[in-house]
């Protein structure tokens, strides 16, 4: 008897015109019964798999969007570059700019993210911090986490008008043009650090976003942003020359004048 050839483009064609699929669509368009001769057949056509609905849709990398978190979503259901939640939960945790707590990766990630942080920080994948009572999810590596924990404090200090929600604080077009007018004012070196400060507020992608505002290199804000967490700014830099008070001089009964009194 032969043996029955099955074709992965029955798949693709199938995931073309619905985007998405459970595995009993997809062993119903293959004419397959078992589920690991569709896995093989979806290897062929680089797919992914959920990591909402607990892995239980599939597509093709050909018809996923992935935006710059690597995130993409058909009715509701969400699709990550990274993979499984757990390995997306955890790179996107080492992304941000500022850790992130339960509560803001789950509306990012639009999924309960609690369980999996926890095995992340339990598996020595990702670090986990206390501030302000809460659990913050930082990179493992001390260097990126240093500069997280710093971020947040910036963001704790600005108070509560100042939410991350999905890593991007939403500008409104006031505010976006009295920051470009104010970082005309500035020289090179604090426009640089302004940028940087601003790119801090907004939180994941405010490099690339106070970059197009201001019309600056993306390197350049991020330059910024490290300057100011590490405190390595050029302070004498920061005054111009001749600026501030004139130094006073005495005059003959050895009193101090300023200089500015005899101007006219």
């Amino acid at each position: 008897m032969a043996t029955r050839r099955f074709h992965a483009e029955a798949l693709r064609e199938l995931l073309r015109r619905q985007k998405i699929a459970t595995m009993g669509e997809l062993k119903e368009a293959l004419g397959s019964r078992v589920d690991l001769t569709v896995f093989r057949k979806l290897k062929e056509l680089a797919y992914r798999s959920s990591y909402s609905h607990r892995g239980s849709y599939y597509t093709l990398d050909e018809i996923a969007r992935f935006d710059e978190m690597g995130l993409w979503s058909f009715r509701s259901v969400w699709f990550s570059r990274h993979g499984t939640l757990l390995a997306t939960a955890e790179a996107c945790v080492h992304a941000s700019e500022a850790g992130y707590f339960s509560d803001e990766l789950e509306s990012v990630l639009h999924v309960c993210v609690r369980d999996a942080l926890r095995k992340l920080a339990q598996t020595g994948r990702l670090a986990r911090t206390e501030v302000a009572g809460r659990l913050l999810y930082c990179s493992l590596d001390a260097s990126t986490r240093r500069e997280q924990i710093s971020a947040r404090q910036v963001h704790m200090a600005e108070g509560a008008g100042l939410g991350l929600g999905a890593g991007i604080r939403v500008l409104p077009d006031e505010l976006k043009a009295a920051i470009v007018l104010f970082s005309s004012l500035l020289d090179e070196q604090q426009r640089r650090l302004y940028a940087g400060l601003e790119s801090l507020k907004l939180g994941h992608g405010g490099d690339r976003r106070i970059a197009d505002l201001l019309g600056l290199d993306v390197g350049t804000i991020a330059r910024g942003r490290r300057e100011l967490l590490e405190r390595d700014v050029e302070l004498e830099r920061v005054r111009r020359r001749g600026g501030g008070r004139r130094p006073l001089k005495k005059n003959a009964r050895g009193r101090r004048e300023n200089p500015r009194d005899h101007e006219a």
